[in-house]
């Protein structure tokens, strides 16, 4: 009877152990602690190491100054990246994501925001699984933008091959190389076409935001959400494109 019990746990433990070794191989799933209006629109903001300090807080800032109009649907605001550790920005500023968009279950993505990371154009262009989230997201998105090289990431992902786009300006060529069946358009802060805008980026990231705004919200709520930032805006002397 003591083998037959002791056979039972030994194969118990096999299994248990066998169950466990499964396990490990299957991505966590976890929800960030961090709170969002579920009658706001949902913005995420994708980073990575090496990521411009100006293309992700000038959309951000503008972006979230929209909790302080009112009669207007907010924006929830908020971090992805491929980890929950620390970020480290381009010019040496730690940040948290707010979710692992590996592991972490989603909230729905109503607008999409790339901004300009250090290897845009080389190492990143690489990460399959960035890009495969970039498209996944983009196909339910209101609105996609871009930021600076951020453009990049939407041009690898397939997702510029039927609008016109630009970058940062000393990138255009060099993106006209990488993508040359791309309509790669110069001389402009930031573009238009369908659901994607993108931005020369640098603090022209606040001209391409503060345009967002005022197509969703109006020319009054953009006004004043520029002047909570003391941004002179006038949408008539800002240099863009709008492909009907």
């Amino acid at each position: 009877m003591r083998t037959i019990v002791s056979s039972i746990l030994l194969f118990s433990l096999i299994a248990c152990t066998s169950h466990q070794d499964e396990d490990k191989w299957l991505p966590e799933s976890t929800e960030s602690d961090l709170e969002l209006d579920p009658a706001n629109y949902n913005v995420a903001f994708l980073i990575m190491d090496g990521v411009f300090n100006t293309e992700l807080t000038a959309p951000y800032d503008i972006f979230h100054h929209t909790v302080f109009r009112d009669s207007i649907k907010p924006m929830n605001v908020f971090t992805v990246a491929n980890t929950k550790t620390p970020i480290k920005s381009f010019e040496g500023l730690n940040i948290l994501p707010d979710f692992d968009y590996l592991k972490d279950y989603l909230p729905s993505i109503d607008i999409l925001v790339i901004p300009s990371a250090e290897h845009h154009l080389d190492s990143d262009l690489e990460d399959s699984l960035m890009l495969d989230f970039v498209r996944n997201t983009s196909q339910d998105a209101m609105y996609v933008t871009s930021h600076c090289d951020g453009a990049f990431v939407l041009a690898k992902a397939g997702l510029l091959n039927d609008v016109a786009c630009t970058t940062f300006p000393s990138d255009v060529q060099a993106m006209r190389n990488m993508f040359p069946e791309l309509d790669v358009r110069d001389s402009v802060l930031f573009i238009h076409d369908g659901k994607f805008i993108t931005s020369a980026g640098g603090a022209k990231s606040f001209e391409a935001a503060l345009y967002l705004c005022e197509i969703m919200y109006g020319k009054k709520n953009a006004e004043d959400l520029a002047s909570g930032l003391v941004i002179d805006w006038d949408l008539e002397t800002v240099p863009h494109i709008v492909i009907d």
